[in-house]
């Protein structure tokens, strides 16, 4: 019996409230929701959609220090009080829904982890929101109050989940707070394929890590204008060259959708058929030295319609469907 791809998103998650001025605004998950629901009809017996209980805030304290959580939940409180979204760091907002969505989205992140392991979901995608990789332990930037994949990372391994884990990071920003949280540490790897140059101007291709850490960190920094066929052969190229220092036993990715030709913050130019390939490359590759066990975390993504597409693109491929398959219905949104 085939187990089924899960799909998780915490309600709480599209509250987070960053103004609709903002890129990172609640339109992009409710976009994500409605193309992913017109596609479950596809997905009927292949995928499963599960409500998430929210996460303990110590697992926070996994990867930030107790300063840096008490400073966020401060200023949701803040932001409470006043009535109105408030600049939390340089582009990075909170609103009174901020903290639910946090711990909503660890939550939704930690149950598909646990799903894939406990032999409940063949994989997952999980529709976090706010996004997280470039918070590093101790300080929010880039939309990013604290860094989700980096605490899910962090519990597998102390918890004894995984030995090994691998995160592969697409967004088209460089994932400078992943990357700076794990720089030392031999039992996680950081993959990153990005814009180069971009925000935030780190991820350059001699960024290798540090210490028992050093050569578990790759850049594949791209140029502008990237299209599908050299993203998707510099992903294979990389992963290959991963699985010949590192065996991972568990797969998170980092997927930010911001590398859409349609996306107003990126200069790749990629459709969502790319990162069905994308997903499809790395099940084939890396999946097969993990037993499939691969959780995607949304991260960037500011075209809510291509956003939804590509969230429906990975969903198929995790799920084993064919992008191209005429007998599916295309999602409308």
């Amino acid at each position: 019996m085939t187990l089924p791809t899960g799909f998780l998103l915490h309600p709480s998650a599209s509250l987070h409230d960053t103004g609709w001025g903002h890129p990172e605004h609640q339109g992009r998950l409710r976009a994500l929701a409605s193309s992913v629901g017109r596609d479950m009809l596809a997905l009927h017996g292949l995928a499963e959609q599960v409500m998430p209980d929210p996460a303990d805030e110590n697992e926070l304290l996994r990867v930030h220090p107790a300063t840096h959580v008490e400073a966020v939940k401060q200023a949701v409180q803040l932001s409470a009080a006043e009535g109105r979204p408030l600049e939390f760091a340089p582009e990075t907002m909170v609103s009174d829904a901020t903290w639910d969505a946090i711990l909503g989205s660890l939550g939704a992140v930690i149950t598909a982890c646990d799903g894939v392991l406990d032999g409940r979901f063949r994989n997952a995608f999980v529709a976090t929101r706010p996004p997280g990789h470039h918070c590093t332990a101790d300080t929010a930037m880039g939309f990013c109050p604290v860094n989700t994949v980096a605490v899910a990372a962090r519990r597998l391994v102390e918890q004894g989940r995984a030995d090994r884990v691998l995160i592969v990071d697409w967004d088209v920003h460089h994932g400078n707070g992943t990357q700076d949280i794990f720089y030392g540490d031999p039992d996680v790897f950081y993959l990153s394929l990005h814009e180069w140059p971009q925000y935030p101007g780190t991820g350059a291709a001699d960024e290798r890590g540090e210490g028992a850490g050093e050569g578990t960190t790759l850049n594949v920094p791209l140029p502008a204008g990237t299209d599908g066929p050299r993203f998707l052969d510099a992903l294979e190229t990389a992963l290959r060259g991963v699985l010949r220092t590192f065996e991972p036993d568990f797969v998170l990715v980092s997927s930010g959708f911001d590398g859409l030709a349609a996306d107003p913050l990126g200069g790749f130019l990629l459709e969502p058929s790319d990162f069905h390939a994308a997903t499809a490359i790395l099940s084939e590759t890396v999946g097969r030295e993990c037993d499939g066990r691969i959780v995607a975390l949304l991260e960037g993504g500011y075209d809510p319609r291509a956003t939804g597409l590509a969230t429906v693109a990975v969903l198929r491929a995790l799920a084993g469907i064919s992008q191209a398959d005429p007998t599916l219905p295309v999602p409308a949104v």
